[in-house]
């Protein structure tokens, strides 16, 4: 079986302490085929601010080791995942402008910025009104992302802020409430000839993903990567093999990879 974990994260990422090589070395021990390595590059802090600078100089360092200890063994695409790259459009045009970048993550992390901009990850989500408030002013922020074709190859985790909401209440947040907006976004991509990704958050986010599916091949989408947005060697592809049973149970019949901006259709 081909298996490709695209969505993943190393010491280049504020979140991560894990070296690119040890990555791909976890990768080489799974049988991995293609490993992207993701890190983040996202253009707001967590608070907010604005952080248009972007360190390709640690992440090309990181990546040559990599390639000289396992370049031979493992595809190893170079990826990012730009967070709030369609609210900076001269910042995010310059750093995804770095030669040899094969694969771009459009992702929103953060409130916007008239609502605070701060990350998902710090917010109250004391009441479900509170997650409601912030998963209105995301779809909002996402359907921006989605239209802002440049900034990406596919959309990245479109149900992202269900992560910091699961299993706090007895009726949790009805994703579905965004119906609408989720077919929106997913439009805008398919329209743009741009993908979305799976994303199994280390293999603890797959069932929520089989309306998002049904909805994009309704729509005639058929480029979707999967990631475990593994952070540390551990997790890496951790419901990679899931993901593809999904897509497969929803009527895909191939995986992407991308290289040189471009999606190469592997079948399952």
């Amino acid at each position: 079986m081909f298996l490709a974990d695209c969505h993943t994260h190393s010491l280049c990422s504020p979140d991560s302490e894990a070296p690119m090589v040890e990555m791909a070395r976890r990768g080489v021990e799974l049988g991995l085929n293609t490993l992207c390595l993701t890190d983040h590059c996202d253009l707001m802090s967590i608070y907010g601010e604005p952080t248009p600078e972007y360190d390709w100089g640690t992440v090309l360092a990181q990546r040559r080791e990599t390639l000289d200890a396992f370049g031979t063994r493992l595809d190893l695409p170079m990826g990012v995942e730009l967070g709030s790259g369609f609210y900076y459009p001269e910042a995010a045009a310059k750093i995804i402008a770095q030669p040899g970048l094969d694969f771009i993550i459009g992702s929103a992390h953060n409130l916007s910025p008239q609502a605070g901009g701060r990350d998902f990850f710090l917010l109250d989500y004391s009441t479900v009104e509170d997650c409601y408030r912030a998963l209105d002013d995301y779809f909002q922020s996402m359907l921006s992302l989605a239209a802002a074709g440049e900034f990406y190859d596919v959309v990245g985790h479109i149900i992202y802020p269900l992560r910091y909401m699961k299993g706090r209440y007895p009726t949790p947040p009805d994703i579905w409430r965004y119906r609408d907006q989720i077919h929106e976004i997913l439009r805008r991509a398919v329209e743009r000839g741009k993908g979305i990704e799976i994303n199994t958050w280390k293999g603890q986010t797959l069932s929520a993903w089989r309306p998002v599916l049904k909805l994009y091949k309704d729509l005639g989408g058929e480029i979707i990567t999967v990631g475990s947005d593994a952070h540390a060697p551990a997790p890496l592809a951790l419901g990679i093999r899931e993901a593809y049973q999904l897509m497969e149970d929803c009527g895909f019949r191939y995986v992407a990879v991308y290289h040189q901006r471009k999606p190469e259709m592997i079948k399952l």
